[in-house]
């Protein structure tokens, strides 16, 4: 044999022998919500699931990891799973943007890169239309000699964050404050807030008896349009809510490529659209640039709120 038929020879039994990668994906795919199921986030991540399992013909689920720990334990969980693809987070704003800072054990160093940010809940300040005040303006001079009550999610959440620090920017003090685990209309007919900190699709079926001194959101709200945003009141608040998808940084590029084109097309469905009409949620996709340059300034407005109210 000569030498030459020898080198072919040798080769052809090395890729004979060689393993076959597979092409991904070739098995389940898991979709790591950590929250109970049933809000905006997990909605769309089920969409995405389906899109997914539709394009690629392997079944993807939704995972729900809720935790008293908030959103973090179950990051942590995607952040401990191989970087492959497989196993693929849908994380609010707070993963990214506090986890890492405050030391969150999995998170800092941050993990994780974005794929791309598709939400942002509609989160607004609302009071009742017979308050004498419509504005925040207006409600910081109620407040100088009447504190109002605030009603909100959880002290932790960013809206709640930048609606503590709007008092702050403005000259005013909160008479209380306390989170609730519904905060809708009758939440303000009953009296129990002067003032929430609440998503619009808990105030959809009172729009007309409500006054929306604010939207925390970057562009308005499609149900109500002529809202102010709080950044453009305090220009230093310009913060919101949003989630993304994110995988480790590890994960090969050819893997990443193939989720974002599905997310793309989800977001772009009108099974979406239609779910923005319904609740207010704006429903977009930002790439992976974009939102890693979100998710810088992000960094930066938060620390400076959080600087704001610690004074």
């Amino acid at each position: 044999m000569t030498k030459t038929k020898a080198i072919l020879a040798g080769a052809l039994l090395a890729a004979v022998a060689a393993p076959a990668f597979a092409e991904y994906p070739e098995k389940p795919v898991s979709f790591v919500v950590p929250f109970p199921p049933g809000d905006l986030e997990d909605v769309l991540t089920r969409m995405i699931a389906e899109d997914f399992e539709a394009e690629y013909g392997v079944a993807a689920a939704v995972v729900n990891r809720p935790s008293d720990g908030g959103p973090f334990p179950g990051a942590a969980s995607v952040a401990n799973a191989p970087a492959d693809g497989y196993t693929i987070g849908s994380f609010v704003v707070d993963v990214p943007v506090v986890g890492p800072h405050v030391g969150v054990p999995g998170l800092n160093p941050d993990p994780f890169e974005p794929l791309g940010i598709f939400l942002t809940y509609p989160f607004v300040i609302a009071a009742s239309a017979d308050k004498p005040y419509a504005t925040m303006e207006e409600l910081a001079a109620q407040s100088a000699d009447n504190p109002q009550i605030l009603g909100h999610f959880g002290s932790f959440l960013l809206p709640t964050q930048a609606t503590f620090a709007a008092a702050k920017e403005l000259g005013f003090e909160w008479g209380g404050e306390a989170s609730a685990g519904a905060l809708d209309c009758n939440s303000l007919a009953s009296g129990d807030f002067d003032v929430i900190n609440t998503t619009i699709q808990q105030l959809l079926p009172c729009l007309d008896s409500v006054n929306i001194l604010a939207t925390i959101t970057e562009a308005p709200i499609s149900v109500v349009p002529d809202a102010p945003s709080l950044a453009s009141i305090a220009p230093s608040l310009d913060i919101s809510l949003w989630n993304g998808l994110f995988v480790h940084k590890d994960t090969p590029a050819d893997v990443r490529e193939k989720i974002v084109a599905v997310a793309q097309q989800t977001m772009a469905s009108d099974r979406a659209r239609e779910l923005a009409e319904q609740t207010g949620a704006i429903i977009y996709w930002q790439d992976a640039d974009a939102s890693t340059a979100r998710i810088a300034s992000d960094i930066a407005v938060s620390d400076a709120i959080n600087a704001m109210i610690a004074e």
